[in-house]
Parts: C-alpha cells; sequence; structure tokens
C-alpha cells in the first residue's frame, strides 16, 4: 500500500499518484461513509481530505515553531515521510512495510528531480509551479498527471529490478569493438549528417546514445558541448523507458549461445527457455495492469478528475520531449538549461536518443544568471546586511541593472510577459537606485522575489510554451529523424539479437569464480564517472544463471538490495567500509579514493558483525602511494539520500575529499561484494583488494 502526492499548504492536491492497495483502503474509508442517496466524492477530494489534518499540522509546526517532523508511523503501522520544498509539500506513504524511510525519501527527490527536468527553472518559482502542476483545464491535468504517475512507475520498476538503479549509477555493454565501432558512426556519419542539415530548424545535436534496454552501448557528446551528468543521463533512461518499455522476460530470442568477442574475458551465455503462454508472471501482472479503483456501487463511475480511466496515446517518435539539463561552461555551472530530447526507437528493447540545443538557450542562461543574483541579493537582506554590504557580489548590481536592461529591450514589447517584467523592473530600480527611493533594506525583500517569479514567467514563456507562427519549424524535420533512425538500424541490424542477449548477460560470475572461489556477486561502481559494473541478476523462472533460477536467484537478489540499503546507512554515519555476516553469506563494502597514479586507500574494519563496535584499520586495495584517510562527513537522518539520481552525494563527496589534496586529480569507488560464508575472512579480504584492482585494468571493459 503506496502513495505520493505533493500539495500546497491549504491542502490543494498539485499531484498524487498511489498504487491498487491504497486505492483499496481510500474506498474502504469514504465508500462505507456516505449516506444513502449520496454520491460519493470524487477520488482527489478524497485524498485531499484523508491527507488534511497531516498538511495542516505541519504547517502550523513551522509557523509556530519555525520546524516540523519529516517522518512519522501511525498506529497501523503505516510509515509517513514529508519534506518542505518552497512552497510544496512532498509526502510519501507506504503501509506494506517494503519500504523503509530511505526509500520514501529517495522517492521524493526523484520525483522532484523529475519536476525539474520537465518544467525547468519553473519549479524556482512556488506560483508558476503551481499552475503548471495543476492546470485549470481538466483534461490537460489529467494528461499531464497520468504522465507523472508513469514516470514514478518506471522508476520504482527500475529500482527495484535493475542493479544500475539501485546502485544510481549507468552500465555500459562491455563489448570495446562495437561500442568503439558505434561511437564513431555517432561522431563522423549521424550527428554530422544531422548538424549539417537545413531540415535542423537551427537545432544542434550536442548528445547521441544508444539504449539497450537501460544500458549503454554507446555515448557520444559533441566538442562544444557540457558533460551531460549522470543525474540527467539517469533521468533521461528513466523518460526513455517510460516511452518504450523494456519486457525483458518475454525477450525471443534464438536459441544458439552467444560468444562474446569483446575481449573482457571467457564467459557463457545461456539462453532462456521459450516463453510459455501462459506463465504465472504474466497473469499476476495482468491482474495488475486490470487492477482499477472501483467504488463498492456499479452505478457510480469515477468523477472526472480521476485519473485512472485516462487513456494517454502512444508517444509520438517525430515529436521531441522539452527537458532541462546542467550545462557547464568556463562562464560558470547552469542548472535547467532547455534541451530537446528525441526519443527514436530502433527495435524493441534498442533506442536512439538525441539532445539538441535549441536555438534560443542563451536566454535561459541570462534568465539564470539574473535569478542567482536577486537570489543572492534576497539572502543579505533577510540577514540584515543592507546599503553597500548587500550589493557587494560577482556580478555587482550594476552590471546586473546594465545587462537586465540589455535583457529586456532585446525581448520586445510584444509579449504581455516581457512588459509585467519590465514593470517590476522599473519598479525596483526607483526603490533600489534613485536618490528619493529607500535604497537597499529589507523593504527590498518582496521586489526581490517579485523579480524572481517575473523571470520565470519570461522563462516559462521561451521554454514551456508552444507559441509563434505554426508554420515555423522548431524540431529536427520528421524526415530527417527517420534518416537517422534507418542509418543506425542499418548499422545495427546484424548486431540486433546479440545485444538484446548481451544486455541480459552482459557480464557473469563464470569468468571470476576460477579466481574468486566462494565469490557469489559483486558490484563496483566508478564514482567520478557515475559507471558501474556487476554480473548479471536474472530472477525469472525461465533464465537459469551462477545463482540459480527462479527463487534461489531471487533469495540472492533480496540480499543484494538489502545489503546496498544498509550501507547506506552506514555511509551517512561516517563509515567508509562495512563488513557483516548474514546466515550463509559474507558482505562487505569498501569506499576509497584514488589519484591519478591509481593509488589507493580506504578504511576497512575488521570482520565485525553490525551492532559491535567499530575498529577502523587502514588497508590498501591497491599498490603504490596511498591518499592519506580524512573523516567521511556524517549526514543528519533527514538529509537528502545518498546517490547520484536525485541528490549528487558522490560530487560533493570529492570536493569534500579534494581539499587536502589540491592539484591532483582525484576518483572515489565503491566495491560491494557477497561471498559465502564458509571461506575465512582473510581470504575475502583478499579477494577484495584483487577484485578491485582487476576490474578496472583497461583490457577488461570501457569505463576507464
Amino acid at each position: 500500500m503506496k502513495a505520493l502526492l505533493i500539495t500546497t499548504e491549504s491542502a490543494e492536491i498539485l499531484f498524487h499518484w498511489t498504487d491498487p492497495g491504497f486505492q483499496l483502503n481510500i474506498q474502504e474509508q469514504y465508500g462505507v461513509a456516505q449516506e444513502e442517496g449520496q454520491r460519493l466524492p470524487a477520488f482527489e477530494d478524497s485524498i485531499s481530505t484523508l491527507f488534511a489534518p497531516i498538511i495542516i499540522s505541519c504547517s502550523s509546526m513551522v509557523d509556530r515553531l519555525g520546524d516540523s517532523y519529516t517522518c512519522f508511523t501511525t498506529e497501523n503501522n503505516h510509515l509517513y515521510v514529508l519534506h518542505q520544498f518552497d512552497e510544496c509539500l512532498y509526502i510519501a506513504v507506504n503501509g506494506d512495510g517494503e519500504e523503509e524511510e530511505d526509500d520514501l525519501r529517495r522517492k521524493i527527490y526523484v520525483t522532484k528531480k523529475m519536476i525539474e527536468v520537465l518544467f525547468g527553472m519553473v519549479t524556482l518559482s512556488g506560483s508558476l509551479i503551481r499552475r503548471e502542476l495543476r492546470p485549470q483545464d481538466t483534461e490537460q491535468r489529467e494528461r499531464l498527471w497520468k504522465h507523472l504517475q508513469s514516470l514514478l512507475e518506471t522508476y520504482n520498476h527500475l529500482r527495484e529490478n535493475d542493479q544500475s538503479f539501485l546502485v544510481e549509477a549507468v552500465e555500459r555493454l562491455i563489448h570495446p569493438t562495437l561500442c568503439e565501432q558505434c561511437i564513431e558512426f555517432l561522431e563522423r556519419r549521424l550527428v554530422q549528417l544531422l548538424n549539417s542539415s537545413v531540415e535542423r530548424a537551427g537545432e544542434e545535436v550536442q548528445h547521441a546514445f544508444i539504449l539497450v534496454h537501460t544500458k549503454l552501448l554507446a555515448f557520444y557528446s559533441s566538442r562544444s558541448a557540457s558533460t551531460l551528468t549522470t543525474s540527467d543521463l539517469l533521468a533521461l533512461i528513466i523518460m526513455a523507458q517510460n516511452m518504450y518499455p523494456s519486457n525483458m522476460d518475454q525477450d525471443d530470442h534464438t536459441s544458439e549461445d552467444v560468444d562474446s568477442p569483446s575481449g573482457s574475458g571467457p564467459e557463457s551465455f545461456y539462453t532462456p527457455q521459450p516463453s510459455p503462454t501462459n506463465s504465472s508472471s504474466s497473469e499476476k501482472q495482468a491482474r495488475e495492469e486490470a487492477t482499477v479503483f472501483e467504488f463498492a456501487d456499479p452505478d457510480i463511475h469515477m468523477a472526472e478528475d480521476s485519473l485512472h480511466s485516462l487513456e494517454v496515446p502512444p508517444p509520438d517518435p517525430s515529436t521531441p520531449r522539452r527537458v532541462f539539463l546542467e550545462v557547464s561552461h568556463k562562464e560558470g555551472l547552469y542548472p535547467m538549461m532547455p534541451h530537446s530530447m528525441y526519443c527514436l526507437p530502433l527495435w524493441p528493447g534498442i533506442t536512439l536518443v538525441l539532445l539538441t540545443k535549441i536555438p534560443t538557450s542563451a536566454v535561459a542562461a541570462s534568465i539564470y544568471m539574473f535569478l542567482e543574483a536577486f537570489a543572492k541579493l534576497e539572502k543579505r537582506l533577510s540577514e540584515g546586511q543592507e546599503g553597500l554590504s548587500a550589493t557587494r557580489s560577482q556580478p555587482t548590481i550594476q552590471d546586473i541593472r546594465s545587462k537586465l536592461d540589455k535583457f529586456i529591450k532585446a525581448l520586445g514589447p510584444s509579449d504581455i510577459q516581457s512588459v509585467q517584467l519590465q514593470n517590476v523592473w522599473s519598479e525596483f530600480k526607483n526603490r533600489a537606485f534613485s536618490r528619493g527611493g529607500p535604497g537597499f533594506n529589507r523593504d527590498l525583500i518582496p521586489w526581490c522575489k517579485n523579480m524572481k517569479t517575473q523571470l520565470c514567467g519570461v522563462y516559462r514563456q521561451c521554454f514551456l510554451i508552444d507559441s509563434g507562427p505554426a508554420d515555423v519549424p522548431r524540431k529536427l524535420s520528421p524526415t530527417l529523424q527517420e534518416r537517422a533512425q534507418a542509418m543506425l538500424q542499418e548499422k545495427l541490424i546484424d548486431w540486433k539479437d546479440f545485444l538484446l542477449v548481451k544486455s541480459k548477460r552482459n557480464i557473469t560470475m563464470v569468468s571470476y569464480l576460477e579466481d574468486f572461489p566462494g565469490l557469489i556477486h559483486f558490484i563496483c561502481v566508478d564514482r567520478s564517472t557515475g559507471q558501474m559494473i556487476a554480473p548479471s541478476l536474472n530472477v525469472t523462472e525461465r533464465t537459469t544463471s551462477e545463482l540459480g533460477k527462479g527463487p534461489v536467484a531471487q533469495f540472492i537478489k533480496n540480499k543484494v538490495w538489502r545489503l546496498v540499503r544498509t550501507t547506506r546507512r552506514y555511509l551517512q554515519k561516517g563509515y567508509s567500509t562495512v563488513t557483516l555476516r548474514d546466515g550463509d553469506f559474507h558482505f562487505c563494502y569498501f569506499l576509497w579514493f584514488e589519484n591519478e597514479t591509481l593509488c589507493c586507500h580506504s578504511h576497512l574494519d575488521d570482520s565485525l558483525e553490525l551492532g559491535k563496535e567499530k575498529k577502523k584499520n587502514h588497508t590498501e586495495l591497491g599498490q603504490g602511494y596511498k591518499l592519506e584517510a580524512v573523516e567521511m562527513p556524517v549526514l543528519p537522518d533527514d538529509s537528502a539520500p545518498i546517490g547520484m539520481l536525485a541528490w549528487d552525494y558522490y560530487r560533493k563527496l570529492l570536493r569534500y575529499y579534494s581539499k587536502s589534496h589540491q592539484g591532483e586529480v582525484v576518483k572515489c569507488y565503491e566495491l560491494l561484494t557477497v561471498h559465502l560464508g564458509v571461506i575465512p575472512t582473510d581470504i575475502i579480504l583478499q579477494h577484495c583488494r584483487q577484485l578491485a584492482s582487476k576490474l578496472w585494468e583497461p583490457s577488461r571493459n570501457l569505463l576507464l
């Protein structure tokens, strides 16, 4: 029984997602309570009524105490996690015990991340994002909420089944020859063709990558492009999977064994048995998909505000989605810059994704610069700094004044949003710069807020509203997209079946068992690049792997998922190493740092079970000069979840560690291992050292 909703202080629902169990709970509460002859309330009204006391309580605590609760458990063991982002309150609920506090907080932050990718800087204005999330038009609101619900369900599915989303890192297909050929093809043929065509409508392809299910086959960025962050890339993979979901259990491949010419070591690929016509998992999925929210009285239908009866048409590949991603230039870091995302399906499970820079993207950079300047000014005024001390910043307020005057003049007077910005800016200047005005004091705070709202309104007008003449092209032409699609299909046609099998058996434990007897599973992550490497985990009844078949593999998988959850809790408390016994298994986790000479250092605890006092040692996971240890930062319990998707903890950790290593390129790695419990501890630690060294050999994979 799960739910997530976004509300205002007045208990107005801005978005909600519920599973069938929560829907049934709502039905039982409000279906029985109705008097005879009365209609049942709309589902949205029922949710608002249910959560109103919690929302009002949070608002009262903030008003009276300046603080509020972030998590609580009710008498019926329902877990609630709450987080306030500006004027929006996020509430996540779990009633079946399957999710813990960290899981719900992660879901909240991921939802916020997806909203930022979809709406950009509009999220920086509370009034504007409320209007975007809850449009007045009922049909438009239903379509938007249905899309957000679908994205959240896609993320939940990936996080429960995909190792890359479990640890929030990108997994690449390990096949150096094919990867290199595809990158060269993207650079020299595909992107060059698109960017030189007159049919591109001013857009410039900056990133192009090929996905096989959720794994990267090839990724190319133009020289003028900023690095695509792991957080944004994972969000784009969620969107691509949402548009074209992978059904890996029902993929029909040939019965021939597939040999890998990748040079990544000996591997064995196991062919799944033919898919049964009526498998139990298929029946279960069909039943879940058929479950809809229904009231007890069949004559009473859902109100028009309910989203569950809405049918969303399949996406049009030729229509790009506007996405807002982080861009880094020499001038600075610019979050939420507008791009167009083209998701072109090649075959089921294989997709080409193009990210283009739109012609007016410079406007977004200017708006962010102005927003940042007014936010800094507002903060200083709120802290009591007035006069010259409030205006001391880079760029100076005089620079902002000159640039904003030119910016508004360039926008032109024809747009109503530009006129509103001009009026507010004129009033701001009269108050701040004129001799008779109050100057830079606390009275200017409301006008700083008003300026930020107007700038976000211009941003919305430029990048979220499809304005302009209908005959003016604003995207890559469908013909150009079809040509790119056909070119790549021709390139990969002979590799198609191999890639689909390879995505399921990317790396197997077979090539590691001889060197590491007793090792059951491992996950190694390069947090500097946001990429991971791990043996495949296949848990379906049809697929046999080294872990066994069906329930046995599922049992191991559950152990791995629980290990990741446990290690995050210890990392949050400042431990970079965890070793523990769990029944017949021995788990290890290491986080360490390296410099360019490939030297590393780690805090390594003795083999102690959880709950006992930790004794910190220092053990090398490599050879050569080792970086000295620093105390890991300890995070509060209600901090953002550790990961890279919603909040890049590791980027901040690298900055924290690099303070004592000026001039060095410091890298961060993580290693998780699962061994049989009968293996001696010293052998396990020796395995971890050797495995960490072996995994990053350039001859074995493409992660370097």
